[in-house]
């Protein structure tokens, strides 16, 4: 595939209990209107779409040498206009790390930051809201485990993203 002429971001792909548990409460509770894709695991939000292939390259290589990840869903975020799961994944904080280096001289400021690990089920929200959220989902929350089966290549299109490629853990 040619150079892509949109920034690329890459997720983490759930396991499928997990990705329909999250994602029917990303359609109940996100603004509809700002909704434009399903739940995700982001792991960079702005890749260079010029070095789609060597991008595509390394991630083909190491999803091939990668097991499946195990994770744990730990507790509920407010963040201040959402609400998002947090997750505590070291093995995707590793692989996240690791290409942090590959990749050094291609990110942006907040893709060179520590990650901290989540999936959004809602934002733009008003404030009151995402705390009505917080609290009604806290009341129940009970911790569960989860799984990372692969990763996720996709093309920014201003708002609506364009998925360019999976690669699946160990394939």
């Amino acid at each position: 595939m040619p150079a892509i002429d949109a920034p690329l971001i890459l997720t983490l792909s759930l396991d499928e209990k997990t990705f329909e548990y999250f994602n029917t409460l990303r359609q109940k509770h996100f603004p509809p209107e700002r909704n434009y894709l399903d739940a995700h695991f982001t792991l960079f939000h702005h890749l260079p779409g010029s070095e789609f292939d060597s991008i595509a390259a390394t991630l083909a290589a190491r999803a091939h040498a990668q097991h499946p990840m195990a994770m744990r869903v730990a507790g509920l975020q407010f963040l201040g206009r959402g609400v998002a799961f947090a997750l505590e994944a070291p093995e995707a904080e590793a692989l996240h790390r690791e290409l942090q280096a590959v990749w050094r001289e291609q990110l942006t400021p907040q893709d060179q930051q520590r990650r901290r690990p989540h999936v959004t089920i809602q934002n733009k929200v008003t404030p009151a809201a995402a705390r009505e959220l917080h609290e009604q989902l806290s009341a129940s929350f009970e911790p569960f485990e989860a799984t990372g089966t692969g990763l996720q290549l996709w093309a920014y299109r201003n708002g609506p993203w364009e998925l360019l490629r999976s690669f699946a853990f160990g394939a």
